[in-house]
């Protein structure tokens, strides 16, 4: 049996899904632990990260057989991109940077098997676990449970949101704060310039019906927004996890430095 993306099925529901971001680790350990610790989703970043697609395929396999959704930012719009990395197992693919509805509808025809799209067919690769799938449940079943994402990071995205969400195939609008920030000329994620850019992508996901989430450095700033109605909730990265995890444990042992010793001779 194909197996269904839960995430998916939760954010066509309107249930918050949460997940967090790849850039730098490509070991399978850590894919067990994001998926130990309870996320349901984690995205692979081959924009930003440092990640050629045989790591990205190794990582998604993990990710599968521990019931993490394995998703895939791509650097750019290409054919071969795409139909590869979905070939590899990922469930879902965000593109960066869209501004046209033309953007848009390519990436879903690239996803897409026909006669929604273009994407061509191998079963026996990542996609299918290895098992292969008749020709019809393989079309039926991967364009219903493929995730369309569009990442929302620029002013002309924004002012072309509802064409963008309306485009048929679209799933989720995804916003990159800091990006949308720079496109703004604003001087920090919190200005209120940058607030009211995502609550008109916020609104424009309601009235289209398609599913709206963020992706921020801070956990505090997805709240606010999950309680707002985005579902699609994302925070941190692996470097910032690691950083902030040693830190952490860093200053709490320099803080013994300063702390009394304890006379161990005393009775």
């Amino acid at each position: 049996m194909l197996p269904i993306n839960r995430v998916k099925q939760a954010l066509k529901a309107g249930q918050p899904v949460y997940g967090t971001m790849l850039v730098e680790s490509a070991s399978s350990a850590y894919v067990l632990l994001l998926a130990h610790a309870g996320y349901d989703f984690v995205f692979i970043d081959m924009e930003h990260g440092v990640y050629d697609l045989s790591e990205v395929a190794g990582m998604i396999r993990v990710a599968r057989l521990a019931g993490l959704t394995p998703l895939v930012r791509i650097p750019d719009l290409a054919y071969d991109l795409v139909a590869r990395t979905l070939d590899a197992g990922a469930m879902g693919i965000m593109l960066p940077r869209v501004e046209t509805v033309e953007q848009a509808q390519a990436l879903v025809r690239y996803m897409k098997y026909p006669p929604e799209g273009v994407r061509g067919a191998a079963a026996g690769r990542g996609h299918t676990d290895y098992r292969g799938a008749a020709p019809r449940d393989l079309v039926r079943h991967m364009n219903e449970h493929t995730l369309v994402i569009l990442q929302i990071e620029r002013l002309e995205a924004v002012r072309r949101i509802d064409d963008l969400f309306a485009v048929p195939g679209v799933d989720v609008g995804l916003i990159g704060p800091f990006d949308l920030t720079i496109s703004l000329g604003a001087a920090s994620v919190t200005d209120s310039a940058v607030e009211a850019a995502i609550a008109q992508v916020l609104a424009a996901a309601r009235r289209v019906g398609v599913a709206c989430g963020i992706h921020s450095s801070d956990p505090q700033q997805v709240a606010g927004w999950k309680q707002r109605g985005m579902t699609m909730l994302m925070s941190g990265s692996d470097t910032q996890f690691f950083s902030a995890g040693a830190h952490q444990a860093l200053y709490a042992m320099r803080q013994s430095e300063t702390a009394p010793v304890a006379d161990v001779g005393a009775v």
